[in-house]
């Protein structure tokens, strides 16, 4: 379960590096004793490492990292900071001569805020890890892959608001299902507990927010006039036990809390990828998980939206 110090149960642990000045930056989950993992992709424009790794028919049994990062392409780069770290902790498959670590990882857009010539690279991958040993506490809003974080970019920057990275813990009984998620969304925001969109796009002499939708419709023969590049990606992470396949598809239905938050959600603009990762602790009913699972990650994006500060003309909810 979720703790104060960034541990989800003694099995995760998360890190996270920021970069203030840039706007970007990484988190990490690591599991050091290797979990089952799964990957499910429905963005259009994605950017992934190693995800064919997880597919049911191959042969990748554990996952000992989860890397989420800024930067787009150029972000990929923390993941083999994650991977050199853990080698030297002898984290990984015993391979005799050395330990191979298997980590998997994602990156979304957010090169139009801050500066766009610096991104996580291989020692921000480092310093998360560093952090998530020191079991430094989990920040949520523009912190680690959050960081430059932005929703509702569909009308342009100066129209556009902040999103974040937020982490939320479902548990019936002894079950448990944690998501942390980096809300990039090139759609609007919608929390169902109060049934509006709480960020979004914008529009000039408009003091309701959120139009993405109707700004999709509205240029529907010229969406190149559109903004793009965004991405939500994040990972969910369960005490239950599944083989890999089952793994998998669980990242296909944990999409479904990013449809019931994002509007619209999974466009081509958009990278959307969920991670899952199961400890293997205890025997659960695969759609009692899934509920758990999808209401984590709706949550967890309203989260991290909420907890978002305001940067230059990329307004956070706070301010509205």
């Amino acid at each position: 379960m979720e703790g104060q110090d960034g541990r989800i149960s003694r099995v995760f642990c998360i890190g996270q590096y920021t970069d203030n000045e840039a706007m970007t930056g990484c988190t990490v989950i690591l599991c050091e004793d290797g979990v089952t993992g799964g990957v499910s992709v429905r963005g259009g424009s994605p950017n992934t490492r190693d995800t064919d790794a997880l597919k049911s028919e191959n042969n990748r049994k554990f996952v000992h990292g989860v890397t989420l990062s800024g930067g787009s392409a150029f972000g990929l780069a923390a993941n083999a900071g994650v991977v050199d770290f853990l080698e030297e902790k002898h984290i990984g498959r015993d391979m005799e001569i050395t330990f191979v670590p298997n980590v998997v990882g994602a990156s979304l857009f957010d090169l139009r805020i801050g500066r766009s010539d610096v991104r996580p690279n291989y020692q921000a991958g480092r310093s998360a890890c560093e952090a998530a040993f020191k079991k430094q506490p989990f920040q949520a809003g523009n912190y680690g892959a959050g960081t430059g974080c932005t929703v509702g970019t569909i009308n342009g920057s100066q129209n556009a608001m902040k999103g974040g990275i937020g982490l939320h813990t479902m548990q019936h009984g002894n079950l448990w299902v944690t998501a942390v998620i980096a809300v990039n969304a090139v759609g609007d925001v919608f929390d169902e507990q109060v049934g509006k969109i709480i960020a979004g796009a914008r529009k000039v002499g408009e003091t309701r927010i959120g139009f993405s939708e109707e700004l999709f419709l509205e240029h529907y023969q010229n969406e190149a006039a559109l903004f793009d590049g965004n991405t939500v990606i994040g990972c969910v992470m369960t005490n239950a036990t599944f083989p890999k396949a089952k793994m998998n598809k669980l990242a296909d239905i944990s999409h479904n809390g990013i449809a019931r938050a994002i509007r619209p959600s999974h466009t081509t603009y958009d990278g959307d990828t969920l991670f899952v990762l199961g400890a293997n602790q205890i025997e659960a009913s695969f759609e009692a998980v899934s509920i758990l699972a999808v209401e984590a990650v709706r949550q967890a994006i309203v989260k991290g939206t909420k907890a978002s500060d305001t940067y230059q003309e990329y307004l956070s909810y706070k301010d509205l």
